[in-house]
């Protein structure tokens, strides 16, 4: 199949228009690898960043402070300045945690499971994808920490020996979380860190001062580009897809597991893995087209990062979305052909009980405004993508709140009901944690490669010697 010619690209400036016999281009207005190198590089070799850049970072960090505030208020005083009460045990907490784990999935399917189909559009978008994983997933490994109290014995979560010579409740799926997900972020680090390997060695090489070179350079590991290098780092590559890939399906399914292996109505179904991990993919595809769409416009990548790569992603948003609609009517179809009372009260109780404003939220935004995508206009219209893609995680984050706390509030016994209210610990809590994934991220932008450069050359024309664009290639 042959590539878009120059005429082409300059009818269809947008790429999304597929043109029967040609392969739409998803590197635009670049004719030479040197000025992918060139654009993806001057981001990080600029003195300055641009003025907005800082302005988001001081946001950033002033929400950051706020998430140090009321952790230290909360080590220093206990987990009753939550508003968490007998029988909401878990609330905020929990639901942060689960919302976070859910972001981080859609960087590992975009690097390893469209890698592994060799989905070619993935390269512009899976060096920031995967940096998202990693600051989501340290993200959610807080919530873990600081929720069980006496945090200061928190280790206990872990099976090393103790003072008590007592071992973790390994049937307990909390402790599945933890190695779950210290599995999955060690994987994802990995696999991120190794796809930079050669792109910090062109930063390296580029360095005009000393500390960008020792620092660059340190974490090149020696690359030099070699025919071996390349064949190592292209093996040890595929090797940590191949593992990422069944992780980012087993993951949020042992999330699911906190709940599903509960006897509460509301939580004990057998369909909560698939949903659960369809529904972390929505919620990482939309975090990640949020993310994209400021970074081009700030950065000047809209070469790199196309409309046809988020007009991409929008449809995976807009299948994931209609599997997790889907999902919400099989559950209440599911607790009808039961014929269990208690299930069925459950979820009318999420629907039309105290908390129906919440799972409202949560259909609208889930299941209604992703449908907005089948409409071609919408899927390439930046603003209205970017607010969309936001008030999808705010719809799955009320997902998660609708989960946890309305099947709590309301169990069994009407005697033992109660009403969970949060505290301005617990929204300082969840405030201060996008606090610190932006501030991770806004660091990331800054002072790494935010595109995969090796990757996206690969996928140019000129990379191929038999191509169109063969010999119209410049300098790496």
């Amino acid at each position: 199949m042959t590539t878009l010619s120059h005429d082409s690209k300059l009818a269809n400036p947008d790429n999304t228009v597929d043109v029967p016999g040609e392969r739409a281009a998803l590197v635009l207005n670049m004719d030479k690898f040197s000025q992918v190198t060139a654009t993806v590089c001057r981001v990080n070799e600029a003195d300055r960043a641009p003025t907005a850049w800082y302005i988001a970072f001081a946001l950033a960090v002033s929400l950051l402070s706020v998430l140090g505030i009321c952790i230290g208020y909360l080590f220093a005083t206990g987990v009753g300045v939550w508003g968490l009460n007998n029988p909401v045990m878990w609330a905020y907490d929990i639901t942060n945690f689960v919302f976070w784990v859910g972001i981080g999935h859609a960087g590992t399917l975009i690097s390893a499971i469209l890698f592994l189909f060799r989905q070619k559009w993935r390269t512009g978008i899976n060096r920031f994808a995967e940096a998202m994983t990693i600051f989501a997933v340290i993200c959610a490994g807080t919530f873990p920490g600081i929720h069980v109290g006496r945090v200061w014995f928190a280790y206990w979560l872990f099976p090393i020996p103790n003072q008590m010579e007592m071992w973790p409740q390994f049937r307990s799926p909390l402790l599945w979380d933890v190695f779950a997900v210290s599995t999955y972020f060690t994987v994802s680090l990995l696999f991120w860190y190794t796809g930079m390997v050669p792109d910090l060695a062109t930063l390296r090489d580029r360095a005009k001062g000393k500390l960008q070179q020792l620092g660059y350079g340190l974490f090149s590991l020696g690359w030099r580009g070699s025919n071996r290098h390349w064949h190592r780092y292209e093996r040890a590559y595929l090797l940590l897809a191949a593992l990422s890939t069944p992780l980012v399906l087993s993951v949020h399914s042992v999330v699911s597991f906190d709940f599903a292996t509960s006897q509460l109505p509301g939580w004990h179904t057998t369909i909560f893995p698939p949903y659960f991990v369809a529904g972390a993919i929505f919620s990482g595809f939309a975090m990640v087209v949020t993310l994209a769409v400021p970074a081009r416009e700030l950065f000047g990548l809209k070469d790199l990062i196309t409309l046809r790569h988020l007009d991409n992603m929008n449809k995976i948003i807009l299948v994931t979305g209609c599997m997790v609609g889907y999902a919400y009517s099989i559950e209440f179809f599911i607790a009808w052909y039961s014929g269990a009372r208690y299930e069925k009260f459950a979820f009318m109780n999420r629907a039309f009980g105290q908390y129906w404003w919440a799972y409202l939220i949560m259909v609208s935004c889930n299941v209604i405004t992703p449908q907005l995508f089948w409409f071609k206009k919408i899927r390439t219209s930046i603003p209205i993508m970017f607010v969309l893609s936001i008030v999808v995680n705010v719809g799955m984050w009320f997902e998660r709140f609708v989960i946890i706390v309305s099947s709590l509030a309301n169990d069994f016994l009407p005697s033992s009901w109660d009403l969970f209210v949060p505290t301005w610990v617990d929204i300082g809590t969840m405030v201060g944690a996008f606090g610190l994934f932006f501030t991770l991220f806004l660091l990331f932008c800054r002072y790494l490669p935010m595109i995969a450069m090796a990757e996206v050359k690969a996928v140019m024309p000129q990379a191929d010697p038999h191509g169109a664009g063969a010999g119209k290639h410049g300098k790496h």
